[in-house]
């Protein structure tokens, strides 16, 4: 059993006997189906991520400018909500880039297949939104705002961050839930006065090592690529046409943190023709007779 050692701040200790027996108990759960995973409509990705995003595990999607970062999360938010009904969901969104009535705006542009543009009324045609369409827009609306989601579009501080997760994962309501932590994303969080960016994201990675372990947490954090992969140098030479770890900005922090690491990517946006499936490892170079990139 687990068990503090004094009254000082020693840590609690846990035998390796009781960890053995919780994860004896996950396997079995996990077979007989009373432990999933969150589905999403990416059968790929579900199958990367052990059958859809799991508790207590921190997930980094990065990616450069203009690659859809939000408008990913924004989809994988929604799907966590639509395909995962048997779970008792909340969702806490550190919605930083973008307003939150904008986010919403795009989920009503994934849920009636219709651009942002149409939704607003400057689609290509000109044509404001019909009597008929705004109906079904208002509809869609009233569906969504059952939805268990919580935003925050005020840009925060790690501390900030950490007070209001640790509320959520307290307070009664919402204790014994399902909770789903989104940043978008990380280079907007606030340092403190003389703070460098990197500093910030490292204590930022460390907070959510933290409150990951607690009850059932899941951290999903939009981070950005920085300029080097934009380099001439690189544009130039299709054998670099692909993301590599220290593209990633404060890559160290990141990708100790993480459990799992995951890039947009499009090369159309930097003149590239060429992108491998995966980001090679050791040395490795994309090659076309690769079978694990064909």
């Amino acid at each position: 059993m687990a068990q503090p050692l004094s009254n000082d701040n020693t840590p609690e200790i846990k035998h390796i006997s009781k960890a053995a027996d919780e994860i004896v108990t996950y396997i079995d759960n996990r077979r007989k189906g009373i432990v999933t995973s969150l589905k999403t409509k990416w059968t790929k990705f579900n199958h990367a991520t052990m059958g859809g995003i799991e508790p207590n595990i921190i997930m980094t999607i990065a990616g450069i400018s203009g690659s859809g970062k939000s408008s990913f999360v924004n989809s994988l938010e929604t799907d966590i909500v639509d395909l995962n009904r048997n779970e008792d969901i909340i969702i806490l969104s550190f919605n930083f880039e973008m307003l939150s009535s904008k986010q919403v705006g795009r989920k009503l542009s994934y849920k009636l297949t219709k651009t942002t543009g149409e939704l607003y009324s400057s689609g290509y045609d000109g044509e404001p939104v019909s009597d008929e369409l705004f109906e079904v827009i208002e509809k869609e609306a009233e569906h969504i705002k059952h939805y268990p989601v919580y935003y925050i579009d005020a840009p925060c501080t790690v501390d900030q961050i950490h007070s209001t997760i640790r509320k959520f994962q307290f307070s009664e309501k919402t204790k014994d839930k399902w909770l789903v932590v989104i940043l978008d994303h990380t280079l907007l969080t606030r340092g403190k006065a003389g703070e460098q960016e990197r500093e910030t994201l490292a204590n930022l990675q460390k907070v959510f090592m933290e409150v990951k372990k607690t009850g059932k947490t899941t951290i999903i954090q939009l981070s950005q690529m920085n300029r080097d992969i934009e380099s001439s140098e690189r544009i130039t030479n299709q054998a670099m046409h692909f993301p590599m770890r220290r593209d990633l900005f404060g890559s160290d922090s990141l990708f100790q943190a993480s459990d799992y690491v995951i890039v947009l990517h499009r090369p159309e946006l930097l003149g590239e023709l060429f992108c491998p499936s995966k980001i090679p490892l050791n040395g490795e170079r994309p090659e076309k007779d690769n079978p694990v990139l064909n």
